[in-house]
């Protein structure tokens, strides 16, 4: 395994030799790990991770910038995730083991790229975001039960969670696997049925295009919505997990966001056809107010419920998949190595699952949700980034790889287009953002120094 300052490190080829040599099979891998994700489990993993507590709100918000046109900003935003997401299903074809993006980035450019998207993996988008969907969580249990707006039955609630979620995925990826599949159904079963026969209250008027927003609300609009739709790429740090990673990482990525799409798009045309210019008036909870308005008052509750379980599923999905960020980095030498251990019997990463659940859990406990969410979005950009020109790395490292490999065609065009796409977001950060993230950066920067000096 590859320590820190390696100086043939660009040279480690092929991308294979953290796994076994056969990426299809079921079994233990060489990294301890049990591959036993298909392309059903993936693809329901990153709907999980992506459809969570934003689309809840999200109707308000993007009718708020650009009302009926607010479908013009689905179709530019269908087209960045497009390109980002078609990167990520090269690289993670190419590179199987464990630990996602940082996987790809740390093959690509070595150790200190490497350890700098490790800690924006695991700890700058997984561990903060983590922390900030479980306040949500809380949040959204207080509106029913006000008592949990008070410190203590809130700290109760959140270590409960946390502590449920590490001791499921602790007994088996499979578990977290199952419970994970149950939460993307008990999330999507609201949403949908407020899609279909929602659309039977729909007053087409409302969704007539009347002005054209101009460029600059178009690319607010569609910021949001990429933020929206991040996330799924998170499913993919148990690569090391997954059964014939060639064929089930396209597939998946393919299927996951083509069905969240579709959905965000029937969701976004219903509530603004039900609600029309009322939808304004309802920004914190747009969805309750549709369905309240075309079912009646007992589907307020109805769609709590479904928010809650989404929030709750997306918290049990960084659960399941960020601790595999953080036993990737342990793996290469990254972080201490007991938090690459092995459960002899469960073969999961126990150390870092308990790792990752507990920091999350005392992040979650400030209550800070505006600066974890600041940190955890400029952490996904500079993720996307990474990965994207990763691709073109990779293709050069190893221009005939050994198996089966997914290439996105075109040659340099897609991830070059993505690149441009991540760096055009990055352009509309805050300075808040850029203050938080630059922050993190640099610590991280001292971080790497010390423990090389130390090795």
């Amino acid at each position: 395994m590859p320590t820190l300052g390696h100086p043939n490190r660009l040279e480690r080829i092929p991308m294979e030799s953290a796994t076994n040599t056969n990426p299809s099979s079921g079994g233990v891998t060489n990294e301890g790990l049990v591959r036993v994700m298909g392309v059903r489990a993936l693809s329901l993993g990153i709907v999980n991770m992506i459809v969570g507590a934003g689309i809840f709100v999200l109707p308000g918000r993007i009718a708020e910038l650009l009302g009926p046109a607010a479908i013009i900003a689905y179709f530019i935003c269908s087209v960045a995730v497009a390109l980002v997401f078609l990167c990520f299903a090269e690289a993670g074809s190419r590179v199987t083991r464990s630990g996602g993006t940082y996987a790809y980035i740390e093959d690509a450019f070595g150790p200190y790229p490497g350890f700098l998207s490790s800690v924006l993996l695991w700890f700058g988008w997984g561990i903060l975001s983590n922390a900030a969907v479980a306040i949500a969580f809380a949040e959204l249990i207080a509106i029913a039960w006000p008592p949990m707006g008070e410190v203590v039955p809130r700290s109760i609630l959140l270590i409960s969670l946390f502590s449920l979620l590490a001791w499921v995925n602790i007994r088996g990826v499979k578990w977290g696997v199952r419970i994970t599949t149950f939460n993307t159904y008990g999330k999507l079963i609201p949403l949908f049925l407020l899609a279909i026969f929602g659309a039977f209250f729909v007053e087409w008027d409302n969704l007539v295009i009347e002005t054209m927003p101009s460029l600059a609300s178009l690319g607010a609009g569609t910021l949001m919505l990429v933020f929206a739709f991040g996330g799924g790429e998170l499913a993919l740090n148990a690569g090391g997990e997954v059964k014939n990673p060639s064929r089930t990482v396209p597939l998946s990525l393919f299927y996951g966001i083509s069905l969240v799409f579709v959905l965000y798009l029937a969701i976004q045309g219903v509530a603004q056809g039900v609600m029309g210019p009322d939808l304004l008036d309802n920004m914190e909870a747009p969805l309750v107010a549709t369905a309240e308005r075309a079912w009646g008052g007992w589907a307020r509750t109805f769609m709590l419920i479904g928010a809650g379980i989404s929030i709750f599923g997306v918290t049990s999905g960084h659960v399941l998949n960020h601790p595999r960020a953080v036993f990737a980095s342990a793996r290469d030498g990254l972080l201490p190595r007991v938090l690459a251990s092995v459960h002899p019997t469960y073969h999961t990463p126990h150390v870092a699952v308990v790792f990752s659940a507990g920091l999350a859990c005392a992040f979650a406990l400030t209550g800070a949700f505006k600066m974890l969410a600041i940190v955890s979005s400029g952490s996904l950009l500079l993720l996307y980034l990474g990965c994207s020109l990763a691709v073109l790395k990779l293709r050069r490292m190893n221009p005939n790889p050994e198996g089966p490999v997914f290439t996105v065609p075109g040659g340099p065009t897609v991830p070059i287009a993505s690149s441009l796409v991540v760096l055009w977001l990055l352009s509309n950060m805050t300075q808040a953002e850029f203050m938080g993230l630059g922050t993190l950066l640099v610590v991280s920067s001292i971080g790497y120094l010390v423990m090389r000096r130390l090795k």
